[in-house]
């Protein structure tokens, strides 16, 4: 990612303030304000802007300098400034004026002094955030109510609240060449494979792209690759806790600023199906809760190619489920009366989405009546395409994992186009494609069906089963965790 040249800072102000005033659009802006003040017989100019800056700690620092004598800043200016009179703890100096310029579109505030060939930065900034409440879409019963907001920092601090572990390490960085967007690496470095760190961390140093509007979305696109590969190659959280689990385990999360999610890499197929209602009940309850749970991300993948499948070829079934086959077949073709009801669920959410909440109520009573009863009774569709659908959209809802849920549908589509265009043969080998597929792939060097593929006995069997807390006493292997025992 390239950077702009270095402009050193001079020693006399006038030259420093045209350069600033220039490269911060300051007439040109009007929430970039330039404080031309007088302290101690000396220029100084304050470079901020409005919104980002805590008032009343700027109004204190002001007061202060306000009462200095110019005998105080006669020798040493820059070291009493920074060391005695400004009383604050976040404060750096830097002789760039280029790294000044980014740092006051950050939020930090800038202190030009005349005589002085560096620029003093102060980081009393604020953002304007929302409280840290539960996440809608991750959902517990019992558990924290916080979830992580769209300012970093906030975000950090929620992950250190649960992670007091010393080695814990945030490392900084900074993405996009006009956006200059703060990205923070989390990881545990006593546990995480440094190997897994390095990769991670040149992945995000190699993105060379002029801003990210989309925030961790866009992060994900540059580091994971495969493009046109529906399936997510990294996890998203808004749950502090859920974050913390992982960094526990040997993953690596990014957390992004400006974005309440929390990337979570590398992850596998069923780290897409875990929640964390799971291990919020008893371990039997919390497997039983993952064994329904995997029924229906199933159902969600199979059952419309499946059905499509014995409803076309019904000698597939045994006379005592040939009940499963459709009793009338409409008018319209059942893999286009798939189809429109498919096409008619995504509009339907879309429209949901859009739709403010005090009219989803009618809404839902629209979608109900006109695709439900009046559908079927005019003929346009059938019961059992109505039945079939709701359980594989139900199936949908239930993933955890939002891009997942999307990802199967596309593949759902996928199946049931094969299987009406090839019967038999289009449903066998659509399903072994999928296999053979998600087995090829790898999320930063981790097979995505680990532990099925390849298998491992001790990993399967926490995927399949919701183990009690304190069987789980090693890592996942497959993170080459360096401390691999809880």
């Amino acid at each position: 990612m390239e950077k702009d040249a270095k402009e050193l800072v001079h020693s006399k102000i006038e030259n420093n303030i045209a350069y600033l005033k220039e490269a911060l659009g300051v007439e040109k802006s009007f929430d970039v304000i330039q404080l031309d003040v007088e302290y101690a017989e000396r220029q100084m100019a304050l470079y901020l802007v409005d919104g980002f800056v805590k008032d009343d700690i700027l109004h204190y620092l002001m007061k202060i300098l306000s009462g200095l004598e110019a005998s105080q800043l006669e020798s040493d200016t820059l070291t009493k400034l920074v060391k005695t009179y400004i009383p604050y703890v976040e404060v750096e100096v830097t002789d760039d004026l280029n790294t000044v310029v980014d740092m006051v579109l950050a939020g930090p505030t800038a202190l030009v002094v005349d005589g002085v060939d560096k620029v003093i930065l102060i980081d009393a900034r604020t953002y304007p955030v929302r409280g840290p409440q539960e996440p809608d879409i991750e959902r517990v019963v019992r558990g924290s109510r916080d979830g992580f907001v769209e300012t970093l920092v906030f975000n950090t601090a929620l992950t250190r609240r649960r992670v007091r572990d010393r080695t814990l390490r945030m490392e900084y960085l900074q993405v996009g060449r006009r956006s200059k967007t703060d990205i923070v690496i989390s990881y545990i470095e006593d546990i995480a494979d440094p190997e897994l760190v390095k990769k991670i961390k040149d992945s995000i140093s190699k993105i060379d792209t002029d801003g990210l509007p989309m925030a961790e979305k866009t992060i994900e696109e540059f580091i994971s690759g495969r493009h046109w590969n529906p399936y997510p190659m990294v996890r998203y959280t808004e749950r502090p806790d859920t974050a913390a689990t992982h960094l526990y385990e040997g993953h690596v999360c990014i957390i992004v600023d400006g974005s309440p999610s929390v990337i979570i890499t590398p992850t596998t197929f069923w780290h897409h199906l875990q929640h964390a209602e799971e291990y919020r009940n008893k371990p039997l309850i919390g497997a039983y809760l993952r064994f329904v749970r995997f029924l229906a991300v199933w159902a969600s993948i199979f059952i419309l190619p499946m059905w499509y499948l014995f409803a076309v070829e019904p000698g597939l079934l045994p006379d005592a489920l040939s009940y499963i086959g459709p009793n009338d077949s409409g008018q319209i073709p059942l893999f286009i009366q798939f189809l429109m009801v498919e096409l008619g669920i995504d509009i339907l959410r879309m429209a949901a989405i859009h739709t403010p909440s005090s009219l989803a109520t009618a809404l839902g009573l629209v979608a109900a009546l006109m695709i439900g009863q009046v559908a079927v009774e005019v003929g346009l569709l059938t019961n059992e395409v109505i039945l079939y659908l709701a359980i594989a959209a139900i199936g949908t809802f239930s993933t955890p994992s939002y891009e997942m849920s999307l990802a199967n549908r596309i593949i759902r589509l996928a199946l049931l186009s094969a299987t009406a265009m090839f019967h038999t043969y289009g449903f066998v080998i659509g399903t072994t494609l999928l296999i053979l597929f998600l087995s090829r792939m790898q999320s930063f060097g981790v097979p995505y069906l680990w532990p099925f593929l390849p298998f491992n006995f001790h990993g399967f069997r926490d995927v399949l089963l919701r183990s009690p807390i304190p069987l789980k006493n090693r890592r996942p292997k497959i993170l080459n965790p360096q401390d691999p025992d809880r």
